[in-house]
This record gives structure tokens, sequence and C-alpha cells, in this order.
């Protein structure tokens, strides 16, 4: 096998990028919340549980990236990617605490209406303006390229809209003495929050339960390994994620007459890379489907296996030939 699939340089290349990102994004976080409470805006408190969700995209691009060179061990035989999803999950019930928060302040305001420092706000949310600016800048580069880098450059360019909304809302108030549209602000902006958050946690939960990845339909691959002229039948097939964008799959494979084993297992590995982006393979190649009567067999030694690593292979011809491919 030809193919080069260590994706690993340009996340590293653009490490440095995410790093200033979540530094510009957190501080300015800090400085929201606190001239939320100063100005008394609940637009800007909302605005803050939304920069939350981008420092939280960031460290979620920069947590790939950091573990993805931490090579597994005894203990942990994959590694440590499944700690993305974990963080992942305690963020987002935080922050759909704060979301819902935020949608009851708004309610008590529009019974009754506070005031506003309009000049504050104004000033607040020009700041963060600018930060998401630089930001998008830093990150402009490599959203093309990551797709880790590109959810947080998504992320920060939706959340610098926001700002401008805030803006918005501040010179009405301002001009105007209109402060309603502060929690009709903050209400857009929960909104806003709440379904990509709901989102993040759907996806963070689904690696944790092992579920099928995201863009993978099970249908499709198991229709394309049938397809293939050395395969007569499919059975056991698994796909799940170890983390967000590193799907693995296992399946049992019924060969047809007159098949080489280790010839099927790297075509078919080669049909699961270029279709489905799916890497981490193990397949156990059958000469029949045993079926239930696989229960009656006596354990295979280690000797019965064979491994195939980047192409290298040590061949088996008894019934069940067992082949791991990690591209």
């Amino acid at each position: 096998m030809s193919h080069d699939h260590n994706h690993l340089p340009s996340e590293i290349r653009h490490e440095k990028p995410l790093w200033w990102a979540l530094g510009l994004t957190t501080s300015y976080l800090i400085v929201e919340v606190i001239g939320a409470f100063w100005t008394n805006s609940l637009a800007l408190l909302s605005d803050a549980a939304h920069m939350a969700t981008d420092a939280l995209g960031l460290m979620i691009a920069l947590t790939a990236v950091r573990l993805s060179r931490r090579p597994p061990d005894a203990r942990r035989t994959y590694g440590y990617a499944r700690l993305e999803a974990l963080g992942a999950v305690t963020n987002g019930l935080l922050l759909f605490g704060v979301g819902i928060y935020i949608l009851w302040e708004a309610a008590e305001r529009f019974r009754q209406p506070q005031d506003i420092a309009s000049t504050g706000m104004m000033w607040v949310a020009a700041f963060g303006l600018v930060v998401n600016l630089i930001a998008m800048r830093l990150l402009s580069a490599g959203s093309g390229e990551s797709l880790n880098v590109k959810g947080a450059y998504l992320e920060v360019w939706s959340d610098m809209l926001g700002s401008v909304a805030v803006i918005a809302g501040g010179l009405i108030i301002h001009f105007t003495g209109w402060t309603l549209v502060d929690p009709i602000l903050a209400v857009l902006i929960g909104l806003w929050v709440l379904p990509r958050t709901w989102v993040l946690l759907r996806d963070a939960i689904n690696v944790l339960l092992e579920g099928v990845p995201k863009g993978v339909v099970l249908g499709d691959v198991e229709q394309a390994l049938r397809g293939h002229a050395g395969v007569a039948g499919i059975h056991d097939l698994h796909v799940w994620a170890l983390a967000s964008s590193t799907p693995a799959l296992t399946a049992h494979v019924v060969m047809n007459e007159g098949q080489e084993p280790d010839v099927l297992r790297r075509k078919l590995a080669d049909v699961l890379h270029e279709r489905f982006g799916i890497d981490h393979v193990t397949l156990q190649v059958e000469v029949d489907h045993c079926g239930d009567d696989c229960a009656d067999m006596k354990p295979q030694a280690a000797d019965d296996h064979d491994h195939d690593h980047d192409g290298h292979s040590h061949g088996s011809d008894r019934q069940g030939h067992h082949g791991h491919v990690h591209r």
C-alpha cells in the first residue's frame, strides 16, 4: 500500500495559531463576564456564553492535536483520545446550565426592565469584535487544511456576529432608551448557543457510546465490503469512533474460493480508506461463515493470528484468518 495516512504534520503546524486564538478568546471571555455584571447587560452575559463555546471549540481542537501524539500504553491500549469527548460532555452540560439561566433571567427582565450602561456595553462588545477579528486572521490559514482548525475558525466567526449584535443593541439603547432590546438580544444569542451545545453533547455522547461516527452510514460500509468480488459475506460488522475524528472498524469477512486472505484484507482496507476515511481496521477473514458453531470451536493459539501492519503480513492458512490493518 502506497498511501500516506499520517495527518499529524499539518495539525502540529497549526497548533501555535490555535494557542494564540485560545489565549485571546479566554482573555476576552473573562473581560466580557466582568463587563456584563458592570453594565448590567444580559446580552453581554449571553454573548459570553457564546464566547465560552468558542473557547471550548479551541480547547477541543488543541486536545485532539495533543492527544494524537500520546501513544497507547499497557493500561489504555487505545490511548487517551476519549478524554476529548469527556471534556466536551462536561463543558456542554455547564453551557446548558448557563444558557437556561440566561433565558430565565431574560424572562424576568421582560417583566421588569432594568437600566443598562449602554456605553460600557458597546465598549466591551467592540473589544470583543477586535479579538474575534484577530483570532479569525490567525486561524484562516489552517482552516482549509485541518478540520479541527476549520471548526475553531467557524466558532470564532459566529461569535464575531454576536459581538456585532451586542454593539447594535448598545447603540439602540443609547439613542432610544429602549432597554428591552437587551433581553431580546440575550434570548436570540441564547437560542443560537443552546442548539450548538446540544450538537456538541450529542456528538460527544455518541463517541462515548461507541456509536457509528458522524458522516458514516453503516449500510453503505457493509454494501461496499460485500460488493468486492472476493467477498462471499460479511457479519459481526462494527464501526465506532475512538475520538471525534478517528473511526475504527471490525468485521468478519467470508471470502470466496480461490482468494488469498492477506491480499483480500489489504484490498478491503483500501476500500474503507478511500471511500469512508476509515484507517483503523481489524478484519477476520474466514473460509466459511461458521455462525453459532464458532462457540463449539476451541480457542485458537496465538500463532493462528496474523497481523497486517502497513502492508506487512504473516499468513495463516487455517479457517479463520485474522488481520489488523492500522493505516
